[in-house]
């Protein structure tokens, strides 16, 4: 039986279905699929091409990531093939630093590569360190070394302006960069930078890290380390430096030479309010600490006169292989140096030379300044030592002139003279050299006290030709002078160069009774934690003057000081003496003298060698000398100089063992003997003959009146006392 068919008003429609508000047919079959024929005809229906699309868009990136992701790795590879393999990788070792301290304990200078000690972190107020993290790498303790977002946004912003990478590093890339890579601001350097980080953050820990990277980055001013630089902007080391100063040390790492505090004051301080604005937001401080900081913004310490200085801590230095030999570690050198006479020393030839050096056409000076003992307690290598680094106290060699002549009388009183014998002050012509005093006149039949005081130069030759002028180079070598001498007539007025400080030295004995002494400026060397590494002894030379002779040269030095040549360095109160000096063409001024608690002597010249303004011992460096003087025995009793009173038979208490004398006994070196005792018989008056050479202008021929042989003579005292 068939099915029967539905009427046609029965069957269902569908748009009667439920939600169908258009009222419109919708069919939901799916549209058929284009056979072969049909898209070769008619081509890719528009749902086909979409889904085509897709799928080649989605396959071509992971191509290109993938590809990527190889590059990078290759990239990553090759990069850390240029560097040394991690297994041998380490931290380079911190250059020592060597700080030296004068006598008070005050820090004259760090010296080293790094200019300043280490310091950990624990030893830092909490604002130092935090300060860094704040301005530098506010994620320092999240981040695995490298900031990825960081990076992303610097390279981003300098890519879009064409620069080089620039900013994006944390501190410790920064600090790889410091430790393994040159500055270069390059892709490649930046990948190593990375690589570098992450190494260094498994090896060390945080704070390790910090405290590597404040100790080695550069903060400006020649000043690498935070401690550094601290004592160089703020006169305190960095364990002391307040909210406001650690803010500033901080905000120089953006760029150290541009922004520091003594340079640029403004730029550091806005770049420090910076800091502290970063620091309150990172609440590593409250709002409180950060206005009081910022309404007491740090000030940089001057640092006063031209750095004076450095030249005693370049001279210390120099002596430090000899005394430790190499330095592989920190050290702490304690040193005779006193700061007071250091910075009066400075500013009395600074400034005496900036105030007549014109006039006098001088451009240098120096100075040296020790106890009778030796100890250097003030040394100034020059004018300015941000203008020329040569020490000219320890180094130049330049000609005393009439300041070696002491050493030409000491040599005729061990043969015998006393300071009232007389010599003849007249014309002399030794072998076609015919010296003549200053003012080319002549005084006659004086004194040997008047011919010094006076410095009469035909006296000076007549007496080292009696004594030969080997005996004369022997016995200033006995003294303290170290220089090479020219043994020949023209030696009695100061024509073999010597350094200024050689010659103080040799000055030393007539201040303290007859005692050689060696110059030393360093007391003790030690680690930072106190371990001593050297230790000075005291010891001399022993006594190289008879104590008689050491009276009659103090009596007769003091009178250059009363009516002679040397008026200008009076000290009134003060029993003092010393001795003009004055080379060829007045090219070098000297004046050197003592009292019975320190010796002083003073050198202005001109680098070049070339002429002054007549400038003599007697006038600009006389003044200098009486100047600096006066500041240091200024408040000291004084003391008579040894011998004298004994000399000119006054009756007077025993004079107090010199401090010099009683710490240079026993002497622990041989004494040095003087030579064989020899003399030469003095030349007969010359006739009268056309004038020669000023006797500042010398231009004497070579091995004038060298002898080596003499009549002999009765020994003396001092001979019988060294075997001569």
């Amino acid at each position: 039986m068939g099915r029967r068919k539905q009427p046609e008003a029965l069957r269902a429609n569908p748009q009667d279905r439920v939600g169908n508000r258009s009222g419109r047919t919708q069919s939901r079959a799916k549209p058929k699929k284009r056979g072969f024929m049909a898209t070769l005809i008619f081509g890719r229906s528009a749902a086909q091409k979409s889904k085509r699309r897709r799928r080649g868009l989605f396959y071509w990136s992971f191509v290109m990531s993938l590809w990527g992701a190889i590059g990078l790795v290759g990239v990553i590879a090759w990069h850390a093939g240029q560097l040394p393999p991690i297994d041998q990788l380490s931290v380079p070792k911190r250059p020592p630093n060597i700080a030296i301290f004068a006598e008070d304990g005050t820090l004259l200078a760090n010296r080293g590569d790094t200019g300043g000690p280490a310091v950990h972190v624990r030893e830092l107020p909490p604002y130092l360190p935090k300060a860094f993290i704040a301005i530098e790498d506010r994620r320092f303790y999240d981040h695995w070394g490298v900031d990825v977002m960081g990076i992303a946004r610097a390279m981003t912003r300098n890519l879009s302006g064409g620069g080089s990478i620039q900013g994006g590093s944390t501190i410790t890339q920064q600090l790889a960069k410091n430790l393994f890579l040159t500055q270069e601001r390059t892709f490649s350097r930046k990948i190593q930078e990375a690589i570098l980080s992450v190494w260094l953050e498994k090896r060390f820990s945080k704070d390790q890290i910090l405290e590597l990277y404040m100790n080695r980055v550069y903060f400006g001013s020649g000043a690498y380390g935070v401690e550094a630089a601290a004592q160089r902007y703020f006169g305190r080391s960095a364990r002391n430096v307040s909210l406001a100063e650690s803010a500033v040390l901080a905000g120089l790492m953006v760029a150290p030479s541009r922004l520091a505090p003594n340079r640029n004051p403004r730029g550091a301080a806005e770049r420090a309010t910076l800091v502290i604005m970063a620091m309150a937001r990172e609440n590593f401080i409250t709002d409180g600490m950060a206005k009081i900081a910022m309404g007491n913004p740090a000030e940089s310490v001057r640092h006063g006169g031209a750095g004076s200085v450095n030249y005693v801590a370049d001279y210390i230095v120099d002596l430090l292989d000899e005394t430790i030999g190499a330095i592989d570690n920190d050290i702490v050198v304690r040193t005779t140096i006193n700061p007071a006479l250091q910075a009066s020393a400075e500013k009395a030839v600074s400034e005496e030379l900036d105030k007549n050096g014109g006039r006098y056409g001088v451009s240098q000076g120096a100075l040296v300044a020790m106890s009778p003992s030796g100890a250097l307690r003030a040394l100034v290598g020059g004018r300015n030592y941000a203008d020329s680094q040569f020490n000219r106290a320890a180094s130049a060699r330049r000609q005393p002139g009439s300041a070696f002549k002491p050493f030409v009388y000491l040599t005729a009183i061990e043969r015998g003279l006393t300071p009232s014998d007389t010599r003849e002050d007249s014309p002399i012509n030794v072998r076609g050299w015919r010296p003549e005093n200053s003012n080319r006149s002549y005084q006659g039949t004086v004194t040997l006290t008047r011919a010094l005081a006076q410095s009469l130069n035909t006296v000076a030759v007549r007496l080292a030709l009696e004594a030969s002028p080997q005996k004369v180079a022997a016995t200033a070598q006995r003294l303290g002078i170290q220089s090479k001498l020219q043994a020949n007539a023209s030696i009695a007025l100061g024509t073999s160069e010597v350094t200024p400080l050689e010659l103080v030295t040799a000055y030393a004995p007539f201040a303290n009774g007859g005692v050689r002494v060696q110059p030393h400026a360093i007391t003790r060397i030690e680690t930072p934690a106190g371990k001593v590494l050297y230790q000075r002894k005291g010891s001399s030379f022993g006594r190289v003057i008879d104590p008689a002779h050491v009276g009659m040269m103090n009596a007769m030095m003091q009178e250059t000081l009363l009516t002679g040549t040397g008026r200008r360095a009076e000290i009134r109160g003060v029993q003092a003496a010393g001795k003009t000096g004055t080379s060829q063409e007045y090219k070098d001024g000297w004046f050197v003298g003592y009292t019975s608690q320190i010796v002083a002597g003073v050198w202005l010249g001109n680098d070049d060698s070339s002429p002054t303004k007549r400038m003599s011992g007697g006038n600009l460096p006389a003044e200098i000398w009486a100047r600096f003087m006066r500041e240091t025995v200024r408040g000291t009793p004084d003391a008579p100089l040894p011998g004298i009173a004994q000399w000119r038979g006054l009756s007077s208490p025993p004079l107090p063992e010199s401090a010099s004398v009683r710490a240079a006994a026993p002497a622990t070196q041989p004494r040095q003997a003087t030579a064989p005792s020899s003399t030469a018989g003095m030349p007969g008056q010359a006739a009268a003959t056309p004038r020669g050479p000023r006797s500042n202008d010398l231009l004497p021929p070579g091995n004038i009146g060298s002898s080596n042989t003499a009549p002999t003579r009765d020994r003396g005292f001092f001979d019988r006392l060294l075997g001569g």
